[in-house]
C-alpha cells in the first residue's frame, strides 16, 4: 500500500542512573567510592534512503522510541549508551510539526540526516561526587528524560517524470508497459487512488523514476475529489506528461481537457506551469479516435514535437515516445515553448 502521510510520536532514549557502590578490595581496607555513571539514551533520526518510496512502514508504528541508557555500574563501569533510532524515509518528505503544521525539515536530498530527538544525559555515580573532604559520597544522580515530540511526515513524490491526466486516461498501463510493473488495469471506468512508482532502466543502465498520478479532476486545486493528495505530487515532479485519452464517448473534446488540467495545476500553483512537458494522446487505436486528434493537433498551441500518438494497451507509438521522455528527463537545461492562458 502506498502511504504518503503519518503521524509519529517519537521519543528518545532516557539515561541510565548513576549508582551507588564501594570498592571493595583485600588489602584494601578505605577503598573509596566506585558507582559508575549511567549510559545516555538513544537519539532519533530521520533519515533519506533511495530505496524507500512510501511510508507505508509507519503505517502501524505510530509510537516510536530509542534504546534507554543502561545504569552504571561497580568498579567505576560506565552503562552502556541506549541505541540510536535511525528511521528510512522517501526522498520528498516533509517533517511538520503536529500541532502548529511548521515544516521542520524537508528532506530533498540523498543520505540526509537529521536529529529531531536527543537521548537524556546519564547520570553520575557517586565516585563523581568524591572530594577532599567528602570522602565517602553517599550520593548519585538519576540520568535525565529523552526528548519526545509529535511530527506529521508528508510525502511529496520526486520522480523525474509524472503521469497528468483525467480518471481513466490510461495512466496505470502506460506505466506498466514502460517499466513492467503489475498495476491495477480493468476494462471499466475507474481512478488510481494512489500513486505508482515504477523504475524505467535502458541499455546504458540509466534510469528515469516515473509516477503514476492519480486522476485530476476540475477544481481539484480546491482539494475537490483527490484534490490535494494529487497535487502534491505533482508539485515535486520535475517533467510532466499529459495523458490525454482520445476515446470518442459522451461528446468528449479532449483538447478542453488539456486546458482543464493546465488550468488546475496553476491554480494550485503557478510555477507548476513551468515545468517541461510532453502530451501523449493515448488510445488512438480505438474507432472515431482518428478525428478527436487531428482536431487536437489542429488547436495546439505548443511545439508539435511535444505531442505523441500512442495506445498504451497496444503498444503503437511507445519507443519514440519514451526516447523523447527520456531525453526531456535527462537534460539538465531544458527549453520549450512558454505557458499561455486560456
Amino acid at each position: 500500500m502506498f502511504v504518503d502521510s503519518v503521524d509519529l510520536q517519537l521519543s528518545a532514549g532516557k539515561g541510565g542512573d548513576g549508582v551507588i557502590s564501594w570498592r571493595r578490595e583485600k588489602y584494601i581496607p578505605k577503598g573509596g567510592p566506585a558507582g559508575g555513571d549511567g549510559g545516555n539514551g538513544g537519539s532519533v533520526y530521520l533519515e533519506t534512503d533511495p530505496q524507500v518510496h512510501s511510508l507505508e512502514y509507519y503505517r502501524n508504528r505510530r509510537i516510536l522510541k530509542a534504546e534507554n541508557g543502561r545504569p552504571g555500574g561497580a568498579n567505576n563501569c560506565k552503562g552502556r549508551t541506549g541505541q540510536d533510532l535511525h528511521l528510512k524515509i522517501p526522498l520528498g518528505t516533509l517533517a511538520k510539526n503536529k500541532a502548529t503544521g511548521e515544516i521542520l525539515f524537508d528532506f530533498t536530498e540523498p543520505g540526509q540526516t537529521w536529529k529531531i530527538c536527543s537521548g537524556g544525559r546519564g547520570g553520575k555515580g557517586n565516585s563523581q561526587f568524591k572530594t577532599s573532604t567528602r570522602q565517602a559520597p553517599f550520593i548519585c544522580t538519576p540520568g535525565t528524560l529523552g526528548e519526545e515530540t509529535e511530527i506529521e511526515l508528508e510525502l511529496k513524490l520526486i520522480a523525474d517524470v509524472g503521469f497528468v491526466g483525467m480518471p481513466n486516461a490510461g495512466k496505470s498501463t502506460l506505466i506498466s508497459e514502460l517499466a513492467h510493473i503489475e498495476v491495477k488495469i480493468a476494462p471499466y471506468p475507474f481512478t488510481t487512488l494512489r500513486p505508482n512508482l515504477g523504475i524505467v532502466e535502458f541499455d546504458d543502465y540509466s534510469r528515469i523514476l516515473i509516477a503514476d498520478i492519480p486522476g485530476l479532476i476540475e477544481n481539484a486545486h480546491e482539494n475537490k475529489g483527490l484534490g490535494f493528495s494529487f497535487l502534491k505530487h505533482v508539485e515535486r515532479t520535475s517533467t510532466l506528461v499529459y495523458l490525454i485519452e482520445m476515446a470518442p464517448w459522451q461528446n468528449r473534446d479532449p483538447f478542453e481537457e488539456f486546458l482543464m488540467l493546465r488550468r488546475e495545476l496553476e491554480a494550485y500553483n503557478p510555477s507548476m506551469l513551468e515545468k517541461p512537458f510532453l502530451v501523449a494522446l493515448n488510445k488512438i487505436d480505438q474507432e472515431g479516435a482518428q478525428e478527436l486528434t487531428d482536431s487536437f493537433r489542429s488547436r495546439y498551441p505548443y511545439d508539435p514535437s511535444t505531442l505523441f500518438e500512442i495506445s498504451a494497451l497496444e503498444k503503437i507509438g511507445l519507443s519514440p515516445f519514451l526516447r523523447a521522455v527520456r531525453r526531456l528527463a535527462q537534460q539538465k537545461e531544458i527549453r520549450f515553448a512558454p505557458a499561455t492562458s486560456f
